[in-house]
């Protein structure tokens, strides 16, 4: 399990450990290396519904509209529905909001898999290497609106704050 941590905010350096943390992170013994044979990969998209896949990578000589790109990425927002990532190369992070609104850094390298829920604040950010590879996985087709904050009135950022509701009591 990747490690969060927080990031510097008015209340200063928050830890979180992982159980808690609104996003999951997770080895699950998959090869990053053979993803496209990888039995375990083919298991966890059966199980999960991920119908849809496409892969990105995240480098200045890759991505076109680079600069634009990285740009957009690190603009807090949401999505309507979950976001499923898997890194086959490179590292970055996730920054997502925990229920008190502060700042959760997850760190994310090869063989990662994170799923963020509908609704959740987030951003990502490459790391000092500037280059990830990454499976982006959909449950049906892919829908790839962000929201940027404040997206308060969705129902999906509803739903998200009532689950976070419910896990502090």
């Amino acid at each position: 399990i990747t490690e969060p941590w927080g990031l510097e905010g008015a209340a200063g350096v928050h830890l979180v450990h992982p159980s808690s943390t609104p996003g999951r992170s997770l080895r699950l013994g998959l090869d990053a290396d053979n993803y496209e044979t990888d039995p375990r990969l083919k298991e966890i998209r059966k199980a999960e519904n991920y119908s849809w896949m496409d892969i990105i990578t995240i480098h200045k000589d890759k991505l076109p509209n680079y600069e634009e790109k990285i740009k957009t990425f690190y603009e807090e927002h949401l999505h309507l529905d979950d976001e499923i990532r898997y890194i086959l190369d490179g590292s970055g992070y996730f920054d997502v909001r925990d229920k008190d609104d502060k700042w959760i850094r997850i760190s994310m390298e090869k063989g990662d898999m994170i799923t963020l829920p509908a609704g959740i604040y987030h951003r990502f950010t490459l790391d000092e290497n500037n280059y990830v590879k990454a499976m982006r996985l959909f449950v049906g087709e892919p829908v790839w609106t962000a929201y940027n904050r404040p997206a308060d009135d969705f129902p999906a950022r509803k739903q998200y704050m009532k689950f976070l509701a419910e896990e502090a009591q």
